[in-house]
């Protein structure tokens, strides 16, 4: 966990991300999601940047922090969520929009933050937690391609 904190400190150094959240900030997100952020996330949000970090644009921030398209912060978008299906588990949090319906989702129920993937109402965990979903994103071989791969097949 500390290889990829460092790695995504540094990273982040050389590029243009928002300020630190908040304690206020990520402490309303926690109890307005209902759940506490996985302790790599927190420390991220709270020491690197208010999102921003992760692939391309990078993940979503707290309050304050990097948004993606019509979505300002994670308990924004954990209350209004892009899953009308109703079949992402309560705690599975939307990270970061990859297009075409496409969410890489983060287990706030567990302190690995284990990666799911929502597409087209179908959920599933991807098998990978948070410290291997940003450690892939630096290397670049995190894709929406990689992600869906993930998906179980059914029949």
């Amino acid at each position: 966990m500390n290889e990829v904190f460092e790695g995504v400190r540094l990273h982040a150094a050389a590029g243009s991300m928002p300020a630190p959240a908040t304690l206020a900030a990520v402490t309303d997100a926690e109890e307005a999601i209902g759940f506490s952020l996985p302790p790599l996330l927190r420390r991220l949000y709270l020491e690197v940047a208010n999102g921003g970090f992760g692939p391309d644009d990078g993940v979503l921030g707290v309050t304050g922090g990097a948004a993606q398209g019509d979505w300002n912060d994670l308990a924004e978008i954990y209350r209004d969520g892009p899953d009308p299906s109703g079949r992402v588990p309560a705690g599975v949090v939307p990270l970061y929009d990859w297009g075409d319906t496409v969410w890489s989702m983060v287990d706030f129920r567990d302190p690995a933050g284990p990666m799911w993937c929502t597409h087209d109402g179908d959920c599933w965990p991807q098998g990978i937690n948070l410290a291997q979903w940003l450690a892939e994103a630096m290397e670049g071989t995190l894709t929406v391609e990689s992600i869906l791969s993930t998906q179980p097949t059914t029949g």
